[in-house]
């Protein structure tokens, strides 16, 4: 018996066997996870305004308690950085994950607090990887080094009572130090804010090690990888790293990347999984290697509701909980947990694939979208249509944005996309041309608002030059770590930012 089987039957097998009761007490465990949240919560000044002693149901739980965004939040959250206690979460909380789903200037900071740490983020890493163990019981994982790429410490804007940082940073400085006896970069490597300076001393730290499994936001991972490859001389990832098997990746879809890691990595036996972790808490699992939807993580200290997006915007929405959801309608997520987040919308969007158990796939943003013309373009049709031009034209892309001319000067309305190539198809306009037929296939909005080019003329590609995004993200201080490129827009801020640049 090797050791990853040891460490698989000691750490992983029964937790991978409580995963299997989902099916059967989904809703019951939700319901625990909701009185379980109230219970704690309710000597806190939030739980003793919102009457947290009296709710026993759900109907009163919608009662008592209002949907909150971070603006909500936001005035508790600055007092909670300043020292005071049990406002949103019993005690004091210490850490804080400035978000990083946003590319607004102002910046969010979201509590993470221990119990937060050990029950959601901790144990959404624990059931990754017993989930890949049971589906890959010769796996040898546990026999080398897992190379965790995350983001760095920010400045504690002079408030002694409360630590910043990117999420993956606050895992790292509270993880097990026997987990770093499996991981790497050095902890000093590893939390350097520095993204560009960080790729480099990573490459060279892991060059020789017996690196088994990677984790990270596939674009920044793409970009270390690449170094690695410069400095080693060899043409594939498996001559300097032979016993890599799997990448754990999130934070971004990993459509518009697959084709380049494929080609990155040769070998057939080479494995993806999908996690759904965010700065707000781990959600979801790629349970099944055969199916691309994720598993809800149901028994975290999480409770789930959901805004349908057909009726995002309406004084009254029908909000349900996990026992209320339709299949294949598309949702903005509502949390409740243990960092002190109540009727939090977190901005993401998700379609439910199955009930049995509750899988999902994310579809975007609740702010990234174009419906500038009644279209309703959300990011998961740009993937796809992005897939299946670069498929046709053999193209690769780096990054890409999106957002409408509302009117040229001939009267014109049309999307504009500006996508950075690793590889540049043969034409422009086959790509465009192809995208835009793959969007009217899969949305039948934008096929009607397309209709004879009435509303809609042809879309417009523009080529960004060699580094335009990541240089976008310099300027505002966010390379690196969990950032992202705000995808699609309903207006031209950041687009125009972008186009200023590309020169």
């Amino acid at each position: 018996m090797n050791l990853t089987s040891i460490v698989n039957k000691l750490y992983f097998k029964s937790r991978r066997k409580e995963l299997d009761q989902y099916t059967l007490h989904t809703e019951e465990l939700q319901q625990e996870v909701m009185l379980y949240l109230l219970n704690r919560a309710n000597n806190t000044e939030y739980g003793r305004n919102h009457l947290f002693s009296t709710i026993n149901k759900y109907e009163e739980f919608t009662q008592n308690i209002p949907i909150n965004t971070y603006e909500e939040l936001k005035k508790d959250i600055d007092r909670m950085r300043h020292g005071e206690e049990n406002i949103l979460w019993p005690g004091k909380v210490k850490w804080y994950a400035k978000s990083s789903g946003t590319t607004n200037d102002k910046s969010k900071f979201i509590p993470i607090t221990s119990e937060g740490i050990q029950n959601i983020h901790y144990k959404g890493s624990t059931d990754v990887v017993a989930c890949y163990l049971d589906n890959n019981p010769k796996s040898r994982m546990f026999e080398g080094k897992g190379l965790i790429l995350g983001g760095s410490h920010s400045p504690n804007y002079n408030l002694p009572n409360s630590l910043v940082g990117d999420l993956s940073a606050i895992l790292i400085e509270n993880i097990n130090p026997l987990a770093n006896l499996v991981r790497v970069p050095k902890k000093q490597t590893a939390l350097l804010s520095d993204f560009e300076v960080k790729r480099d001393l990573i490459a060279q730290e892991t060059l020789n090690k017996n690196i088994t499994n990677i984790s990270g936001v596939p674009s920044w991972m793409l970009s270390v990888l690449v170094r690695v490859m410069e400095l080693s001389g060899k043409q594939h990832l498996e001559d300097v790293w032979p016993n890599l098997e799997v990448f754990f990746h999130g934070g971004i879809s990993f459509t518009p990347y697959r084709k380049q890691y494929e080609q990155l990595i040769t070998k057939s036996d080479m494995h993806y999984m999908e996690t759904y972790n965010a700065s707000e808490g781990f959600f979801g699992v790629q349970n099944d290697p055969n199916d691309k939807s994720m598993m809800l993580m149901v028994d975290y200290g999480v409770f789930y509701e959901f805004l349908p997006m057909d009726e995002f915007g309406n004084e009254h929405p029908n909000i349900v909980p996990l026992s209320g959801i339709e299949l294949d309608r598309n949702y903005a997520i509502i949390i409740s947990t243990s960092c002190g987040l109540w009727r939090y919308m977190i901005g993401d969007t998700i379609k439910f694939t199955s009930k049995n158990p509750y899988k999902f796939i994310i579809t975007g943003r609740t702010k990234y979208f174009i419906n500038a013309f009644g279209e309703e373009l959300i990011m998961d049709n740009a993937e796809k249509g992005l897939a299946e031009a670069c498929k046709v034209t053999d193209a690769l892309i780096s990054d890409y944005t999106a957002a409408p001319i509302y009117m040229d000067t001939n009267a014109k309305c049309r999307h504009q996309w500006l996508i950075e190539f690793t590889k540049e198809p043969k034409s422009i306009s086959e790509f465009a041309a192809i995208l835009d037929k793959k969007l009217q296939e899969i949305n039948s909005d934008y096929e009607a608002k397309r209709f004879h080019d009435i509303t809609l003329q042809p879309l417009e590609i523009i080529i960004a030059r060699k580094g335009l995004f990541n240089d976008w993200l310099k300027n505002k201080g966010k390379l690196g770590g969990q950032h992202k490129i705000p995808r699609l827009s309903n207006n031209r801020t950041n687009l125009e930012e972008m186009l200023a640049l590309n020169k």
